[in-house]
């Protein structure tokens, strides 16, 4: 018995390297992850009693590409919100396939809804950016409300939830889009990334730091786009159009974050492993321009994770080969930290109405900060193509 009590220098050292981690882990969890889910009982009530105030008219811009039956499934749950006041513009960004006529019929039976069409042959900039600042010029109202087509709100208050921060001064709202449930490890992999992402997003902007946000749910004053030049400063980039320009203009005093259930959409699962990868590809090109420590801050938190597993794995060893009670002790906080991170997670996926990927967890949270990094040297591979047309004569 007194041997099992004494430990050994080494073994103090990986004992005292676990406590350590474990905290730190805790803090990230229970600190600034979970911070969404404690304030989401506030937010139903925020949302509850915005519904007497004067709710301003509202334009409504959703992007597509190639997304004739997206938007033939999706643009209906945009057209049929019970929002007193808006408009829907949907920019078709050179399609081919049949979305001009899906919207020349749906626009016969909605007189909200407005389309425009950027021509094919477009190549001097950032088509995307030139197709959403074409939108928002020729939005009729100053607070933008900005989806795509493969996304749809799930609620039909949805207008009103992401509207509401509006009438208390914001002059930018940041929503969570949902990753659709489907069958299958990529597609768990992809609504795990989506959520994690989102909580990160979510926190900082609770917290004061808003440093990012996705253009599949997002809403801003059309005036602050022009007073910083739209997307001037990123224009030499194909992406950038969401979360460059949340992070170059939001601030802790003029943007809020907005969670409850009316206020969320969800994205159509992604078809294929190639075309989630292009856009991590996509994202992590913007991710160098990020100003701020937000992103270096989540990015330890994936670096003690696995000096964590790795620390666990010691210990276990130290057990094996020695002192049982070393494995033991190992293995209590490796069973801790998991069960936190799986009452958050899980909560938290509730509340952003994304259905939980519980059971994968413990594979999850070592292959999605790995496909992070396989992303970023693939992009160096491959050659960075990220640039646009006009800065590459």
């Amino acid at each position: 018995m007194e041997q099992l009590i004494f430990f050994t220098n080494i073994e103090i050292a990986i004992l005292g390297t676990i406590v350590f981690l474990f905290l730190v882990q805790l803090a990230y969890y229970a600190g600034i992850y979970a911070k969404p889910l404690r304030m989401a009982k506030r937010m139903n009530a925020s949302a509850d009693s915005s519904n007497g105030k004067d709710m301003p008219p509202v334009s409504v811009i959703v992007y597509a590409k190639n997304e004739s039956e997206n938007l033939k499934s999706n643009l209906p749950h945009i057209l049929s919100q019970t929002y007193p006041d808006y408009e829907v513009i949907v920019i078709n960004d050179g399609s081919t396939d049949e979305s001009d006529e899906v919207l020349k019929r749906l626009e016969n039976d909605n007189k909200h809804l407005y389309h425009t069409y950027i021509p094919e042959n477009v190549k001097y900039l950032s088509r995307k950016k030139l197709a959403l600042t074409v939108g928002i010029k020729a939005a009729k109202h100053d607070i933008l409300l900005f989806t795509e087509a493969n996304c749809y709100p799930k609620s039909n208050r949805w207008i009103s939830s992401m509207v509401g921060p509006f009438t208390d001064g914001a002059d930018m709202v940041l929503g969570f889009s949902a990753y659709e449930c489907k069958k299958g490890f990529f597609h768990k992999l992809a609504a795990y990334d989506n959520l994690i992402i989102g909580i990160q997003y979510l926190a900082s902007a609770l917290i004061g730091h808003p440093f990012m946000g996705y253009g599949r749910n997002l809403a801003y004053r059309k005036n602050l786009f022009f007073e910083h030049k739209g997307y001037y400063k990123s224009l030499n980039l194909h992406a950038g159009d969401d979360d460059l320009f949340v992070n170059e203009v939001a601030t802790p005093t003029n943007t809020k974050a907005v969670f409850c259930p009316d206020s969320i959409t969800e994205m159509i699962a992604i078809d294929r492993f190639k075309v989630w990868k292009e856009m991590k590809v996509s994202r992590a090109a913007t991710q160098k321009f990020y100003k701020g420590f937000s992103l270096s801050f989540y990015r330890i938190e994936s670096v003690s994770r696995f000096l964590f597993f790795a620390s666990i794995a010691a210990g276990i060893f130290l057990g094996v080969t020695g002192n049982p009670l070393v494995a033991g002790i190992a293995c209590l906080f490796g069973l801790l930290r998991l069960v936190i991170l799986l009452m958050v997670l899980h909560k938290s996926s509730l509340a952003l109405q994304q259905k939980p990927v519980t059971t994968w967890l413990p594979l999850l949270e070592i292959i999605q900060p790995l496909c992070n990094v396989y992303v970023r040297f693939y992009r160096i591979f491959r050659g960075k193509n990220d640039y646009t047309f006009r800065m590459q004569r």
